[in-house]
């Protein structure tokens, strides 16, 4: 593991660093090349310039662990404007969302009443698949740290039943996930496997990049098995080429599975991918929260990190 991943991934946690950062404009150099912009407008275009490329997306109204009930519903009705826009632009077919529950209400006290954050985030969930089937998608529940990930499963499971197309998020490094993909590796399950963007403890999570990659193929095998359907979450070209050959071994027709890429993380993979007829689904993250999710994707990739730092000097 890198030895600059603990500490960014630290200081994505820090308010006196987000307060500095924040000062950044949204359209300065790395920000930008992860973060198409704050505005649905902006997210939508970037979805409609994937889309002429042959690319699909799924799309991050960024923010977690709200504590405010107000900014629960100003998140939902971010999503529901979403997708009104990407209705009218006739880009549903090609592009879903993405949801962090936590974002939605799930760490609200019990004090917020309507049975507290647990069932608040699983109606305002219920009211973004609403709104995401009527346009046509659908919707993943992003998957947080290792503490939010049974109510996550479970509020997953009380979604399903209503909206069977709803998509869950299994992270790797987590030591439960193998068997968790064994419980989700049904017909008619969408699954996106990562690796893991959060600080874990070692006693839940595989800390050394080995390990981590030995899991990610244990659950890669479980999932391209199953009857369910595999997204395919990874940069890295050791795990592509094992998924590919994974998939064909399991007689996977390209369309029963799919690989997903961060945006702005090797597009030129993207597109080549795609050009073989593979489909490839790209996550667009936008809005003004973007700091925590700088920081992770700076993590998993430190060499960005003297770009980050000077974009900061040359800013104060």
């Amino acid at each position: 593991m890198s030895i600059l991943r603990q500490p960014l991934l630290l200081l994505a946690r820090s308010a006196a660093v987000k307060q500095l950062v924040s000062a950044m404009p949204v359209s300065a150099g790395i920000v930008h090349s992860h973060v198409p912009g704050e505005t649905t407008e902006a997210a939508v275009e970037a979805t409609a310039g994937l889309a002429d490329e042959g690319l699909l997306a799924t799309l991050d109204f960024l923010g977690e662990d709200t504590l405010d009930a107000e900014q629960a519903e100003a998140t939902v009705q971010a999503y529901l404007d979403l997708l009104r826009e990407l209705s009218a632009r006739g880009l549903t077919r090609g592009a879903e969302v993405s949801v962090k529950l936590s974002a939605i209400g799930q760490f609200l006290p019990d004090a917020a009443g309507f049975g507290g954050g647990h069932k608040i985030a699983l109606e305002n969930a219920r009211t973004i698949c609403r709104a995401a089937r009527n346009a046509g998608t659908t919707v993943t529940l992003d998957m947080e740290d290792h503490t939010t990930t049974d109510s996550t499963l479970t509020i997953l499971r009380e979604l399903r039943k209503d909206f069977p197309e709803t998509g869950a998020v299994l992270q790797a490094m987590l030591h439960r996930t193998e068997a968790d993909c064994r419980a989700l590796a049904h017909e008619g399950s969408r699954v996106r496997l990562c690796k893991g963007a959060y600080l874990e403890p070692e006693t839940v999570a595989f800390q050394e990049r080995l390990e981590i990659d030995k899991a990610y193929v244990r659950c890669l095998k479980v999932l391209l098995a199953g009857e369910g359907y595999p997204m395919i979450a990874t940069h890295d070209p050791r795990m592509i080429e094992i998924a590919s050959s994974l998939a064909s071994r399991h007689g996977r027709a390209p369309g029963s599975y799919e690989f997903q890429m961060l945006y702005g993380i090797r597009p030129d993979e993207q597109r080549r991918l795609a050009g073989k007829g593979e489909r490839v689904r790209v996550y667009v993250p936008y809005g003004t929260e973007w700091y925590g999710y700088l920081m992770r994707r700076l993590a998993e990739r430190p060499q960005n990190l003297t770009f980050f730092l000077r974009s900061l000097i040359s800013k104060s």
